[in-house]
């Protein structure tokens, strides 16, 4: 592979995460195709298919418009970096103090809600 890409410097090769890949956007097309346009039909022809799923693609491709960020960088890197620490539990230090920055306060997750609520209601020996 690296006689390959040496023959053909215009072709890179490009690190990308499972979790980021574009077939995770194909993954959503398909997904919103079968949402609009094939679950609402009823087709008794692979060409009635077809032709739903070609009329589909062309409406779809003069409406869409440009993806417009609506978060700065800077913040979804923040939020990435936040989530990889409560994630694997690591205390980090903040960057000119000497105490470890304080974990977040997370909030019990609904089955720990409802649990509480039924103990609550109607006694400990609940579950």
């Amino acid at each position: 592979m690296k006689v390959w890409l040496a023959e053909n410097p215009r072709v890179t090769m490009h690190f990308t995460p499972t979790s980021r890949s574009w077939l995770n956007m194909v993954e959503i097309f398909f997904g919103i195709i079968t949402k609009q346009a094939i679950r609402r039909g009823s087709f008794h022809s692979l060409d009635g298919l077809e032709a739903t799923i070609s009329a589909y693609i062309a409406s779809y491709n003069t409406r869409a418009t440009p993806f417009i960020w609506t978060k700065a960088a800077e913040y979804l890197i923040g939020k990435i970096n936040r989530k990889r620490i409560i994630n694997t539990g690591q205390l980090v230090r903040r960057i000119g103090h000497d105490q470890p920055a304080p974990l977040p306060v997370s909030r019990p997750n609904r089955r720990t809600r409802i649990q509480r609520r039924a103990r609550q209601r109607y006694g400990a020996d609940v579950a």
